[in-house]
Formats: structure tokens, C-alpha cells, sequence
């Protein structure tokens, strides 16, 4: 439920994006602010929430987060201008860093042997299936009658059930030996993505050689080296430098950003195309967007099984060659009034691609880690999923905000940057392809291996859990 809630709020918001445009009388750079205010702050504290709930308790954790969620959802509804809509984005994403990387370290302290964790992650991960087939319908249609303001009214009901279930069936479990808060290595990566974040959405309004732009630039690469500087002489780091010796880890989380870029770019670009160029309805744009959607629901859970069977490189292969296949043929065939047919075939491949990709991320960046710190091990993939939202709204958006810059807001220069967006799909999608074939094969299995040893000889490898911790089936 919690990861309902999560998706199926991005999703919808995609949908209502014109409608927030219209109302609260803002730019395309607003827009992106709107979202990438709640994936930046997200990520930026992912990691911070997951070891805190392996320290003072998961359950307790993910119900702080299940109340500020609901609590910042209500703000939302209630925003009367961008400001108060951007900061209110920012509280609920607070309560949302508490939630699905504590629900992952819920799960991988219940299903501890390898096939069973793999198939419930596939399980879990198909509600982001169901959020993506509903949430453009559901968005689409409360966009229609009640306007923008009733997306946010739909997490508060759902929140408040999944508390009461969550304090009647969820045990408290915590980590035997919790990491300790790194201040530091916090700080500096809110100010890194931030800034870098703030530079790319300002560069088609400041240039890019601005100033401003550079300024921000120079100062996420500031932080980039410093985090790797500080973290790996650290005891206990916020992000362990460790993890990364296992190739099929670096690579998952490498390509949770590249899909996830994709996704973001996809529904950033595809919302204002269908409402603005195509001059549909939200309901309407929220019904073109259903094979996307279902494919990713049918994909999901076929991809836990998989990876249970037969290991991460087919469905990250097939994921890889869906999401390039999708845009390539959008970006080749880009125009005001393509065909439908076209249209939706594209958007079939791409929820095929994405629909696979989610379940061999998370298994790979779990698997072998250890459990003492399975929150922090899943915070390092959803941190790199929410990453990647932001980049691709970020980047994709600011192609299309100099499609209203330079152009003049006209269709012939929207669907020019637009099909520059798609190339750049493209590339997020070859990427995942190329990765799905390196850190799969039989030496990058030998990194994991080697780094898994090396965790448990530097006594970072807990002992088998209490009893207390692992759930009940």
C-alpha cells in the first residue's frame, strides 16, 4: 500500500501537470519543480531513513512516514500557488524517503531465502504496475471532475489504512548492529543533487554558461569528490564505498538511474504532448498512456520470476531492448498528428522495457549484501531510482522549455525538442541494454562473490537474525 500510494501519486501528477500549469499560471520549470522537489528530496534522504529504521525499529519508521505522507498530501490540496505546492512536495517527500526502502528491508528480513525474496519483490514491485495502469486513468478522471487538487486527496484514505494494518499485522524488527548517522556525507549529498538538479532545470532560461548555471555545476562536482573522498575514510559511511567492488551491484545501481531516468523523461514529455499539442483531455491522455501502463503490470511480476529462475540477464536485456526499441520509433516518427497505432506501439514497448527492469534492480542490490544493513543496501537502489526521476524530468524538461524559449511555444518547435527527448530515452534504454550484458555474466558474479567475502572478513556481515526479527509467514 505504501508503494501504491508513492507511484500512483507520481503517475497521476504527470497527468494533472497541464491543468497545474493553467491554474497556478507557472512556467515549464515549474512544473519540473513540482516534481523533482519530492524525488530530490527523497533521495537525498533515502539512505538516512533506511539506516535509522534498521536503528530505532522498521515498523516504527515506516508509520512516521506513512503519517507524514498523508499529512503532506493534504498540504498539497490546499497549496494556493507554487510555492506552498513545491514546499508541500517537500514534506511529503519526507515522509515517503520512510516508506518504500523500509518496506524492502521489511520484506528482505522476511523472505530470507534467495528464490522465495526474489518472487515477493516481484510481487511487490507489480504494485507499481497496478499504480502505473491506474494512475493515469485515476488522475485523468479526477482531473476532469474535481481538478488537479483531488490527486493528492487519494493517498489520504489509503495511507491511513495501510498505518492501522501496519500496527496490526507488521513485527518490529531492527538491525542487531545499526549504522551510525553520517552528518557529513548527508550534507553533502543534498547540496550535490541540488545543485546539480537546480543547474540543468535553469540552464534554458539562465544559459548555459551562465553564471548561475556553472555556480551549480562546479558545486555538485565539488560534493561528488568530497563524498568520495570523506565516505571512503570513514568507518561507517553513509554510503558504504565497499558495496560498489561487486559489479552486479555498481551496475544495478547504475542501471536503476538510466531507467528511471527514462520513466520520468517519458511521462514528463508524453503528459504535455498528448494535452498540449494533441489537445486531448487529462482523462483522454490518461487512457493513450494504458498500454505503457499494462504492460508494466503484466511484466513485473513475470520479471521476479525470472530472476528467481534464471538470474538477472534476460529480463535486463529484454528491458534494455524494449525501452530503446520505444524510443527509437518515437523519435523517428515524431509529429503533431502521428497515428495512434504508431503512438501506442511505442508505448507498449517501453512498459514492456520498464516493466522487466524494476525487480532484477532491486534482487541484485539485495542479494549478497548484508542483511545487518538490508535497509541501507535498498535504500542505495530506490536513491538511485529517485535520482534518476529527477535527472530525466530535469534534463528532458529542460529540452522542452526551450522549445517555449526559442520557439516561441509553437507545435513545429515543440515536436523538434520532443523528438530530441526521445533520442535521449533512447540512450537511457541502450544503456540498461549494454549494462544487462556486462555486470551479469560470470565475472561480474566473481566481483559479487569477492566482495561479499570481503564485507564478512571486515566483520560487516551480521549474525543470523533474532527471532524477532524475521516476520511471521
Amino acid at each position: 500500500m505504501s508503494l501504491l500510494i508513492v507511484s500512483l501519486d507520481t503517475t497521476a501528477l504527470n497527468v494533472a501537470l497541464p491543468d497545474i500549469r493553467a491554474d497556478l499560471g507557472t512556467s515549464v520549470s515549474g512544473l519540473q519543480w513540482v516534481v523533482d522537489a519530492y524525488t530530490l528530496v527523497l533521495a537525498a534522504l533515502l539512505m538516512l531513513s533506511g539506516s535509522t529504521a534498521d536503528r530505532l525499529g522498521r515498523r516504527r519508521v515506516f508509520r512516521w512516514g506513512l503519517a507524514l505522507f498523508v499529512v503532506g498530501s493534504l498540504l498539497c490540496s490546499l497549496a494556493p500557488g507554487l510555492g506552498w505546492l513545491v514546499a508541500s512536495r517537500a514534506v511529503q517527500a519526507v515522509g515517503g524517503s520512510m516508506l518504500n526502502p523500509v518496506a524492502m528491508s521489511i520484506i528482505t528480513n522476511t523472505f530470507t531465502e534467495p528464490r522465495e525474496r526474489a518472487r515477493a519483490i516481484g510481487v511487490w514491485g507489480g504494485v507499481v504496475g497496478i499504480s502505473m495502469a491506474a494512475g493515469p486513468i485515476l488522475g485523468g478522471l479526477l482531473v476532469e471532475v474535481s481538478g488537479w487538487r483531488a490527486i493528492f486527496w487519494v493517498n489520504v484514505p489509503v495511507g491511513l489504512a495501510a498505518l492501522v494494518l501496519t500496527t496490526l499485522f507488521v513485527p518490529e524488527s531492527r538491525a542487531p548492529r545499526a549504522r551510525r548517522v553520517d552528518p557529513v556525507g548527508q550534507l553533502l549529498m543534498i547540496v550535490l543533487l541540488g545543485a546539480l538538479t537546480y543547474g540543468i532545470i535553469e540552464s534554458p532560461h539562465s544559459g548555459f554558461t551562465s553564471p548561475l548555471v556553472l555556480g551549480c555545476l562546479t558545486a555538485a562536482l565539488g560534493c561528488l569528490v568530497g563524498l568520495l573522498v570523506y565516505e571512503s575514510r570513514r568507518a561507517e559511511p553513509l554510503i558504504d564505498p565497499r558495496f560498489f567492488r561487486s559489479v552486479p551491484f555498481a551496475g544495478a545501481t547504475v542501471t536503476a538511474v538510466c531507467a528511471f531516468a527514462a520513466l520520468g523523461g517519458f511521462l514528463f514529455v508524453t503528459s504535455l504532448y498528448l494535452q498540449d499539442v494533441r489537445g486531448m483531455s487529462a482523462l483522454r491522455a490518461g487512457l493513450c498512456m494504458l498500454p505503457m501502463a499494462l504492460m508494466t503490470l503484466v511484466c513485473a511480476p513475470l520479471s521476479g520470476r525470472l530472476v528467481g529462475s534464471r538470474g538477472p540477464r534476460l529480463p535486463l536485456l529484454a528491458a534494455g531492448a524494449g525501452m530503446t526499441a520505444a524510443g527509437v520509433l518515437l523519435a523517428r516518427t515524431a509529429s503533431a498528428d502521428l497515428a495512434l497505432w504508431v503512438l501506442f506501439t511505442g508505448y507498449t514497448l517501453f512498459g514492456i522495457g520498464f516493466g522487466l527492469v524494476n525487480a532484477p534492480i532491486t534482487n541484485t542490490a539485495v542479494s549478497g549484501m548484508p542483511r545487518a544493513q538490508a535497509g541501507v543496501a535498498a535504500a542505495v537502489a530506490s536513491t538511485s531510482r529517485q535520482v534518476g526521476t529527477s535527472l530525466g524530468v530535469a534534463v528532458i524538461g529542460a529540452v522542452m522549455a526551450s522549445a517555449t524559449l526559442t520557439g516561441g511555444g509553437g507545435t513545429g518547435s515543440f515536436v523538434a525538442d520532443q523528438r530530441m527527448a526521445w533520442w535521449i530515452i533512447a540512450a537511457c534504454g541502450l544503456a540498461v541494454l549494454v549494462l544487462g550484458a556486462l555486470t551479469t555474466g560470470r565475472r561480474a558474479r566473481a566481483t559479487a562473490e569477492r566482495a561479499a567475502r570481503n564485507l564478512a572478513d571486515e566483520g560487516r556481515t551480521a549474525p543470523a537474525p533474532r527471532q524477532s526479527e524475521v516476520a511471521p509467514r
